[in-house]
């Protein structure tokens, strides 16, 4: 298996936010041992607010709540370039999460899976460290006319805040952050070790250790068949759809620490497959390896990149064989 840039999903509900950062190697998509989180400018924000206010950070300091301009869909890594694999048939080893800083980490007050918060209440997925990932789990109120999957739906403060109107076992998803407004996803049922989506054509994805628990939709990559203002992106062994948090930046070549955060059609992978990257991960496209001029196609095929297949060979789902990225041959 090849190693790719390992990345969690990053929320929408602060636009300007990144991917994620590999950075651990254990992250198998049944939860990892890193915080997700992300910030506004890609970078490794120094925010450590915990008044309730967003500080957008990858290094804060666990302190925090929750805040107004915090993401709502982001997914960090922390799968470093050239980690082991974690037994996936994939180029892609697992979603990786951001590390979390001393003192900080994930802090669980319940279990998304038994959902186990007391009547009137459903256990959720939260941001304690002020920033725009979520880290950790919380007992939230349960709405008194709760909506259902697929309803539109309402946080209160921001998409990490862990409280909104949409039933138990799920979350609002994809949240505006000028409206607050996303739209109710189911959380995975079953277990960890046997994770089920009701719905077949979505994917169960586990990460932000183990906070996160939804079925995301599946999709193709070559079609980028995903809703408006979402993209088809790497996640474990599969591609789903993640809401696409580039904002200004995503195209090639540039720097990228979460895996959404690259625009529909590229993917993050590790800096050593695109020409002179000098960060955590640089965003490259996703080629067509039916197509004869795939790899004269590649944008650094000028620095030696070639389109490369995705999956090893005999290990890709059906359907897709050809899913191929822009990279440097290992």
């Amino acid at each position: 298996m090849r190693t790719k840039l390992l990345i969690g999903l990053l929320s929408t509900s602060a636009l300007a936010v990144a991917g994620w950062t590999a950075k651990d190697d254990d992250a198998t998509g049944t939860g990892a041992d890193g915080s997700a989180s992300a910030d506004d400018d890609e970078s490794d924000g120094d925010d450590d607010d915990d008044d309730g206010s967003e500080s957008a950070d990858d290094d804060d300091d666990g302190s925090g709540s929750a805040d107004d301009d915090a993401d709502d869909g982001t997914e960090s890594a922390d799968d470093a370039p050239g980690t082991e694999d974690d037994g996936t048939e994939s180029g892609l080893d697992g979603p990786g999460f951001i590390q979390p800083p001393d003192g900080g980490g994930i802090n669980i007050e319940c279990d998304v899976w038994a959902q186990d918060c007391m009547d009137g209440e459903k256990c959720m997925p939260w941001a304690n460290d002020g920033g725009n990932a979520w880290n950790a789990t919380r007992c939230s109120p349960v709405d008194d006319n709760p909506n259902q999957i697929g309803d539109p739906c309402t946080v209160e403060g921001s998409g990490v805040s862990g409280i909104d109107d949409c039933a138990v076992s799920s979350m609002c998803w994809n949240v505006d952050p000028e409206t607050n407004m996303g739209t109710c996803i189911a959380f995975c049922s079953g277990s960890e070790a046997n994770p089920v989506c009701e719905d077949p054509t979505t994917n169960c994805v586990i990460t932000n250790e183990g906070t996160l628990i939804l079925c995301l939709p599946n999709c193709d990559p070559l079609l980028q068949d995903c809703a408006e203002g979402q993209a088809c992106y790497p996640v474990i062994d599969a591609f789903a759809c993640a809401p696409d948090a580039s904002g200004e930046e995503g195209a090639y070549g540039d720097a990228c620490e979460f895996i959404n955060v690259c625009d529909p059609g590229l993917m993050c992978v590790n800096p050593e497959f695109v020409p002179s990257c000098g960060s955590a991960g640089c965003c490259t496209d996703i080629c067509d390896l039916s197509e004869a001029d795939a790899s004269a196609n590649c944008p650094g095929a000028a620095g030696g990149q070639e389109c490369v297949a995705w999956y090893e060979e005999g290990a890709a789902p059906p359907g897709f064989e050809n899913v191929g990225f822009c990279a440097i041959p290992a």
